[in-house]
């Protein structure tokens, strides 16, 4: 590429990035997400090249990696593989929870943590960002801040729609997100249990989404079992654990049951569904 020319795109490449970063800024996000991984993300997902104008913005569904790839193909920039995370959790989350970004608008049910996942820029911001530069971007713009809770809200309810409700023996009701082995989940919890282990204890259910999806700590504390925090933090969990007391069982006791995987705790045997 001639020197003036690839001095015209370092300029336009340059441009693009301040202008993506200028408007997080002017939408409230933080600072980690208007820096340079935040005005990046935004330019990815709405497949703008440095050289065209806001107008071409468009709405791709976009995965961690296909941004990462954007990036590097139009603007020059060279994400490592380790960095997914960055820009999933200083970028995209917030984006997502801000409603500006949908996760998985072709398949709300797909699992939470699976490699499948994709993003899309929400309707109306896109309308927004394509009159940057012109003389509807302050209509568009107030149009936008106006309908962002209501955006949220109807977002937040089709999450909720594709959840998977469950209900303990206990009664208790909860749900847990969509996909993965978490249909498998709900059928342990409402049906094999109360044909099984119809005085088992549910100690413990875990989801991508939320590793402590439930948890009673009431009982673990009577068992004298303390979490670690860097189980909380760090290390994986299994789906489930349930306690179950078989004093006919003379020679075995107590069982812990944990589903999927093994685990040996103490002096307590343990099953595997």
């Amino acid at each position: 590429m001639p020197r003036e020319n690839h001095e015209s795109l370092t300029r336009a490449r340059a441009a693009k990035l301040r202008e993506a970063i200028q408007i997080l800024q002017k939408l409230g996000f933080g600072t980690r997400q208007t820096n340079e991984v935040g005005g990046y993300t935004l330019l990815a997902m709405i497949d703008l090249k440095p050289t065209h104008a806001w107008t071409n913005a468009s709405d791709p569904l976009r995965g961690i990696t296909p941004i990462i790839d954007f990036v590097s193909r139009e603007y020059g920039v060279q994400y490592a593989p380790n960095t997914r995370e960055t820009i999933r959790d200083e970028a995209v989350k917030h984006f997502v929870e801000s409603g500006m970004l949908i996760r998985n608008p072709d398949d709300p049910k797909r699992p939470t943590n699976s490699g499948k996942t994709v993003y899309q820029v929400e309707p109306l911001a896109l309308s927004m960002f394509r009159s940057f530069g012109t003389d509807q971007w302050k209509a568009n713009f107030d149009i936008y801040m106006a309908g962002r809770e209501e955006i949220r809200r109807e977002l937040k309810r089709v999450r909720l729609l594709a959840r998977i409700p469950v209900r303990l023996q206990s009664g208790e009701d909860l749900t847990l997100s969509p996909g993965g082995q978490n249909p498998l989940v709900k059928s342990v919890l409402e049906e094999f249990c109360p044909r099984f282990v119809r005085s088992g204890i549910v100690l413990y259910i875990g989801d991508a989404e939320n590793k402590f999806t439930y948890l009673n700590s009431e009982y673990l504390k009577k068992m004298g079992v303390e979490i670690p925090s860097s189980i909380c933090s760090r290390e994986p969990m299994p789906a489930l654990y349930l306690l179950l007391h078989s004093p006919t069982w003379k020679s075995c006791g107590r069982f812990l049951i944990k589903f999927p995987g093994r685990l040996r705790y103490g002096s307590q045997r343990m099953l595997t569904t």
